[in-house]
């Protein structure tokens, strides 16, 4: 696949963090089209809507390249414990129904999550680790890469984790909140992984699209730390004592959904096949801080 070849692309999920930086990433595209498609546009719980809407859009496509980057997910891990049949129908299966129609007429490059495993592991999981979900979240993100898997199309599948952005709901922007109306703020430290910024992310999903890799693939930010040591690095950042960041443990944080303890992945075979690494999380904070304004040290 030519990385200079027109290409048109969907970007589902639109109205998300990754869904939202994805088309400012493939703005910068000259000659290719993108078109992006929110829940009120295409419901993805609709199997003949799903499919219908994709056949429509290959069929627009006028024989160009076709690319789907499929960044929609239910991703309400707690409530997803309560209604796991509508997290399986967007998690699980719709991603099937995309990669069965794109099967031979367009590539897909579908996006997971560290939640496949059971966070038990003490060395960063490889691509080929056997998934294990405690949550519904995880067990249903695992069952849309399985039906992509067993469609048997051009597609690509890429794990990643704790994911932010400049914009939306995050992890970030809620600490950069409490920083401002809080004196202190205590965050779990009994968790590790790896912080990704969602623009460096979907640049390295569009790379991956246009790269002739198909299989599982591991993407982040490289390096790791605990939610504590990313809050602490948010305040002191954005110019706040990060000794106000006081640590805690998921213990004391109940949830409804079980959080893997290590989230860590291991992005050799994202290397290995000639893709360019993510930046280290620490630049990838400063970089989206920056953006947001909030950049003081």
């Amino acid at each position: 696949m030519s990385a200079t070849e027109n290409t048109q692309w969907l970007v589902t999920g639109a109205r998300g963090q990754l869904g939202t930086d994805l088309q400012a990433v493939l703005a910068h595209r000259a000659g290719d089209t993108v078109t992006a498609w929110g829940r009120d546009r295409v419901d993805l719980t609709d199997e003949q809507g799903v499919r219908a809407a994709v056949r429509t859009w290959l069929d627009d496509a006028g024989g160009r390249r076709a690319v789907v980057v499929n960044a929609a997910a239910y991703t309400a891990v707690d409530a997803a414990e309560e209604d796991e049949a509508t997290a399986l129908k967007v998690n699980g299966q719709a991603p099937g129904w995309l990669a069965e129609e794109l099967a031979g007429r367009g590539r897909l490059v579908h996006v997971s999550t560290d939640y496949v495993f059971d966070g038990a592991a003490t060395e960063p999981y490889r691509v080929d680790d056997e998934p294990a979900p405690r949550s519904a979240y995880g067990r249903t993100k695992l069952a849309g890469e399985r039906a992509v898997q067993a469609a048997g199309g051009d597609s690509a599948i890429v794990r990643t984790a704790w994911v932010y952005a400049a914009h939306g709901r995050n992890f970030v922007r809620t600490m950069l909140r409490l920083e401002a109306e809080r004196p202190t703020v205590s965050v779990v430290d009994d968790q590790m992984g790896s912080p990704t910024w969602s623009t460096d992310l979907a640049r390295g999903l569009v790379d991956a699209a246009l790269a002739p890799v198909g299989g599982v693939l591991h993407a982040t930010n490289s390096g790791t730390t605990t939610w504590f040591g990313l809050a602490r690095a948010v305040f002191e950042l954005a110019g706040a004592d990060p000794d106000r960041v006081l640590p805690t443990t998921t213990e004391a944080f109940p949830r409804p959904a079980p959080r893997p303890a290590f989230s860590v992945l291991d992005p050799t075979r994202w290397r290995a096949v000639g893709l360019t690494p993510l930046p280290a999380w620490p630049d990838a904070l400063r970089n989206c801080l920056r953006e947001l304004g909030a950049l003081r040290a």
